[in-house]
């Protein structure tokens, strides 16, 4: 029978030797200000997303990759859409060329015009000054805009005045307010707006869209957006916030189900050896091979540690009844016992899981080749702590309360055979 609980230290130091160089990697990432560690695409970040289709449909992404990188976007990340569409992700560009207000401010007409209708206040302050008597020198002259309209105001009857002269003189209203029809129609020469179908052709993104033609053919361009600061915080409060919820969660859970605090301490040691091993790989790839970490990261991250706590839980149920059942026995012997009966079990389950990311990470495409590879570290890491860290975790701690305790029984001697 294969002692998996008495090798324990082995284990303990294999943990160490993958999850050190890790955390180092990932202290790397705010000691160096993002040039080593891990690699934060625009979803934190902030950056520009823009979507383009070539006329030519032999462009691949990674040609437009491979020019983006000579034209100083290193990060940039080219997906394929299945609408034929590529979906670009650059560093933040300055959209201001490009970008105009999304509603105009209406331009208010002072003057007055022949085609805006007479103001209501034009009648009371033409009615008293209409002279009953045809002397043409005490009436003042009407507006343009009163006589255009006809009946618009009830003192145009008896002005026994001529037809208005082509060049309308100011009204004698002592209220000079503008016009209250104000001319709603823009700019003909505005910009187009972010987030638009019209390919940029000034600033940093219009230089690149040239080159990209220039390379590459015409192209159609579906969408130009930028991602600001403000967002990419958002994300990161909310990643944080879901796993220390989702952690302390699982440690209330489980401890009110086994009744013991340590089944809860030891689980979530577990689940913290399956983050960081996922974090440090990730930050070691970041910084030797620019891998980066998406929005989709932190879902891959709440998958991988639901997944471990569900493999230890059968583990811990395990040693629930064993302990029961087998009552008096060290529990060092109760909890070995346990694992080897579910280790088929636990091996089984990740196998085929593992053969399931494969295929993706292999032929799924790059758009979730990132969340596919951190699904598939955290699975066999936390098929791995299930078994040969968290348990035998459990082991060390119950045998450092029975010596502190005084309740640690010396170890059995072996009587030689006599003859």
């Amino acid at each position: 029978m294969f002692d998996i609980v008495g090798k324990r230290n082995w284990f303990f130091a294999l943990s160490l030797l993958i999850t050190i160089p890790g955390l180092i990697f990932i202290l790397l990432t705010p000691l160096s200000g993002g040039a080593a560690g891990i690699k934060f695409s625009i979803d934190y970040t902030g950056g520009t997303e823009w979507s383009i289709k070539f006329d030519n449909p032999n462009v691949t992404p990674d040609q437009v990759k491979a020019e983006l990188v000579a034209l100083g976007q290193p990060e940039a990340t080219v997906t394929l859409t299945g609408s034929g569409y590529m979906d670009i992700r650059l560093s933040k560009l300055d959209l201001l060329a490009v970008a105009a207000s999304p509603t105009p401010v209406p331009t208010l007409a002072l003057t007055p015009s022949p085609s805006v209708a007479a103001s209501p206040t034009a009648a009371p302050t033409t009615a008293p000054t209409a002279s009953p008597t045809p002397a043409p020198t005490t009436s003042p002259a009407p507006s343009r805009s009163a006589a255009a309209s006809a009946g618009a105001s009830p003192s145009a009857a008896p002005s026994p005045s001529p037809a208005p002269s082509p060049t309308a003189s100011p009204s004698p209203s002592p209220s000079p307010s503008p016009s209250p029809s104000p001319s709603p129609s823009p700019s003909p020469t505005e910009p187009p707006v972010v987030n638009n179908t019209q390919i940029p052709t000034s600033g940093d993104i219009g230089a690149i869209a040239t080159d990209l033609q220039g390379k590459f053919g015409t192209f159609q361009q579906q969408s130009l957006s930028s991602i600001g600061a403000v967002v990419s915080s958002d994300l990161i409060q909310q990643a944080v916030v879901l796993i220390l919820v989702g952690s302390l969660g699982i440690l209330g859970w489980i401890t009110i189900r086994f009744r013991d605090v340590k089944f809860g301490v030891t689980a979530l040691v577990a689940l913290l050896h399956d983050v960081i091993v996922v974090l440090g790989i990730f930050a070691i790839l970041g910084t030797f091979f620019n891998v980066q970490v998406d929005g989709l990261f932190v879902t891959a991250m709440l998958t991988v540690i639901g997944f471990s706590v569900h493999d230890t839980i059968v583990v811990f149920d395990r040693i629930r009844e064993n302990r029961a059942r087998h009552a008096g026995e060290p529990f060092s012997e109760i909890v070995n016992h346990s694992l080897l009966q579910t280790f088929g079990r636990s091996i089984t389950t990740s196998f085929t899981v593992v053969l399931t990311l494969t295929t993706l990470l292999l032929f799924g495409g790059s758009a979730t080749q990132q969340f596919v590879l951190a699904l598939l570290i955290g699975i066999i890491s936390g098929t791995y702590s299930s078994i040969f860290n968290a348990s035998p975790l459990l082991v060390v701690w119950h045998e450092w309360e029975d010596r502190r305790r005084g309740r640690l029984a010396a170890p059995p001697t072996r009587r030689r055979a006599t003859a």
